[in-house]
């Protein structure tokens, strides 16, 4: 993943939205999350411990897809491996998994960390709970809006405690609470530029 910038973030950041703008900005590829696909996802809000491991393994699939395919050229990813694991933690504690089913997860998890290289930059959008609910509510997905705020929380937590201290590769952490990157072109360009010269200091 050496050649790879990850967008990561809790739900609702926007790091699909900000992944893509990003990628037309430096010219190169771009790779969304594959949770349009996914066959357990929807199944797994209304039924958290029958689907949680299954979902999780899907995604960790597609993940692996993913970076075989983000290793020929420069791009850049939505969300990183670091973040689908930061998901089956937090159904662990949350008892969506047992035991058994999230060290089977962590197993193909660590052998697939093992086997590369950190990414070359991770860019962390910082939102708080509020602002990312909005952002769910104005897309609209069925299945998210019917989620506890408890859950928001707790992966907003687990995230800025992982992303904290992560030191695997580069960190940008960029707070996007007050910026509306998408449709303000300054905000957008102060966005951009936040990321050149991480890159340039990291070159």
């Amino acid at each position: 993943m050496r050649n790879t910038i990850c967008i990561e973030g809790v739900v609702g950041a926007g790091k699909t939205t900000l992944g893509e703008l990003l990628a037309k900005e430096l010219n190169i590829e771009f790779y969304q999350e594959p949770f349009f696909n996914n066959p357990f996802l929807e199944r797994f809000y209304s039924d958290k411990k029958r689907y949680s491991l299954l979902s999780q393994l899907y995604f960790l699939d597609k993940r692996m897809d993913i970076i075989e395919e983000a290793s020929k050229t420069n791009c850049v990813v939505d969300r990183s491996i670091y973040g689908d694991f930061l998901f089956a933690k937090m159904h662990s504690q949350n008892n969506y998994m047992t035991l058994d089913e999230f060290t089977l997860y962590e197993n193909f998890w660590k052998k697939l960390i093992n086997s590369r290289t950190p990414p070359k930059l991770i860019v962390f959008l910082e939102i708080s709970v509020e602002n990312a609910l909005k952002k769910i509510k104005e897309r609209g997905r069925e299945y998210e809006l019917n989620v506890e705020k408890e859950y928001w929380e707790k992966l907003n937590n687990i995230y800025s405690e992982f992303f904290g201290s992560y030191s695997a590769s580069p960190i940008l952490r960029i707070d996007i609470n007050n910026l509306d990157i998408r449709d303000n072109k300054c905000d957008r360009e102060k966005f951009f530029k936040l990321i050149k010269e991480k890159l340039n200091e990291i070159e």
